[in-house]
């Protein structure tokens, strides 16, 4: 009852302010806004960021998910740092940590998965299932064959069933992304060339591999970046894809596009969504690390959603704005993109994340962009499907004793990509990386919405 009720006011509140603001947040359907402030209101106010993983930092890639009784899960990469006081083989397996007060504390670092492996773990991902609301699934690469492997929860993290290679005989995939629906889990990746799903429609019992795309139609250096499905049972992941024949450093232009499958993955129909010109200059930064890419959600009604960054138009290395769709008709539509951000023509865009609540239309969205002049974490939701937003609101907060920490922000978005998650209590979770440069290393940060 009182989780019932903390929602409920959560809620009226945002909505609120949603219709006190209406007339100034509808999207923007051309040039930008150019308010450079962002506002902190009370009850969309978020905790200040707080540090997982290990001070030494080298964490990356967080991924985060709710359950429906009470518990945050945050699952990232740890890299031993010389010095840095980190565990006995940490390096090697993925490591969780688990909250279970709305985020305020969390347990000690453990492997996920620690399973024998030859050269370590790679690329996590985290979803608990949104049908029970309790078990909860992991996909990961294994070793430096970078083969697909798949393990889950039914008690809260404490034990995980044995890790399942669910990738075929092939070797060197990349980048997976997880979707999970009740008996249906389905993990999308790569081989550089074509794209793959291996998927399970009987709780994991039983998998399959299905080419999606082979790599004659996969444009180039295809990535997977997010997934869902629908109550129907239609699969959904979204792609982005490098055109490499036209760029010296292999990141640009860059093509949006979402699969769908409607046949547990015998069948595939794309659909392009953007181009994007290569992306902004990053000193000393990993493949295409600030280009564009594209976060997908279903939610509770069967609405499809969309986050992205990327160029406003074909510009090679222009600032990248964040752009949202939506499709309510399973995928075969799109709406047109309309810009979310209130930063000013010329900050630099990246890491679009969004998260679903249980109620149609629940929608949050959070990216990083430097309209003060460094990289900073802002926020907007929505309680009708993103037709009204709410005011902008930072997450990312300073911290005393990082180097890479001003007042202004932080140096440089670290670890590939950030996420977002809604707990019980219909709160916001999010976790993000910041670092002082690509090389880092750099820490995994988490930061919860407080209020009434």
């Amino acid at each position: 009852m009182e989780s019932t009720l903390r929602r409920a006011g959560i809620a009226r509140t945002r909505l609120m302010g949603i219709l006190v603001a209406a007339s100034v947040l509808v999207f923007a359907l051309t040039s930008p806004p150019t308010t450079a402030a962002a506002s902190q209101p009370g009850p969309d106010a978020f905790s200040l960021q707080a540090r997982v993983g290990f001070k030494s930092g080298d964490d990356w890639e967080p991924s985060i998910t709710s359950d429906r009784f009470g518990h945050t899960y945050v699952l990232y990469k740890h890299y031993d740092v010389a010095g840095g006081g980190t565990c006995y083989r940490c390096d090697i397996h993925l490591l969780v940590q688990r909250s279970s007060d709305d985020g305020r504390t969390w347990t000690a670092p453990r492997a996920v998965a620690p399973i024998p492996t030859n050269g370590g773990q790679f690329d996590p991902q985290i979803v608990v299932d949104p049908i029970d609301g309790r078990t909860v699934w992991v996909s990961f690469l294994q070793d430096d064959n970078s083969r697909i492997a798949v393990s889950h929860s039914t008690d809260f993290g404490e034990t995980w069933s044995h890790a399942t290679i669910v990738s075929g005989p092939n070797l060197g995939f990349d980048k997976d992304t997880l979707a999970v629906r009740g008996q249906t889990v389905a993990v999308a990746y790569d081989d550089g060339f074509s794209t793959f799903a291996s998927i399970t429609t009987d709780g994991g019992k039983h998998w399959s591999m299905h080419t999606i795309l082979p790599g004659s139609d996969a444009f180039n250096v295809p990535l997977s970046a997010g997934g869902g499905i629908d109550s129907a049972g239609r699969i959904f992941f979204s792609f982005e894809s490098w055109d490499t024949a036209h760029s010296a450093n292999g990141d640009g232009p860059v093509t949006l596009w979402v699969v769908r499958s409607a046949d547990n993955g015998a069948h595939w129909t794309r659909k392009v969504i953007d181009v994007s010109g290569a992306p902004f200059p990053c000193t000393d930064c990993g493949f295409a690390f600030l280009s564009a890419q594209m976060a997908l959600r279903v939610g509770p009604d069967d609405t499809v959603y969309l986050l992205w960054n990327g160029t406003a138009g074909s510009t090679n290395f222009a600032p990248e704005r964040i752009f949202f769709a939506r499709s309510i008709d399973h995928g075969q539509t799109y709406s047109a993109r309309r810009q979310v951000s209130t930063a000013p023509v010329g900050a630099e865009h990246s890491f679009p994340a969004l998260a679903v609540g249980r109620m149609a239309g629940d929608l949050r969205l959070a990216w990083m962009d430097t309209r003060t002049g460094a990289w900073q974490v802002y926020y907007r939701d929505s309680l009708d499907g993103g037709t009204h937003l709410s005011s902008t609101v930072r997450l990312s907060g300073f911290v005393p004793g990082y180097d890479y920490l001003t007042h202004a922000g932080f140096a440089l978005p670290y670890g590939d990509y950030m996420q977002l998650s809604i707990d019980n209590d219909g709160r916001t979770q999010a976790a993000f990386g910041e670092g002082p440069s690509y090389a880092g290393p750099g820490n995994i940060w988490v930061s919860h919405q407080v209020g009434e």
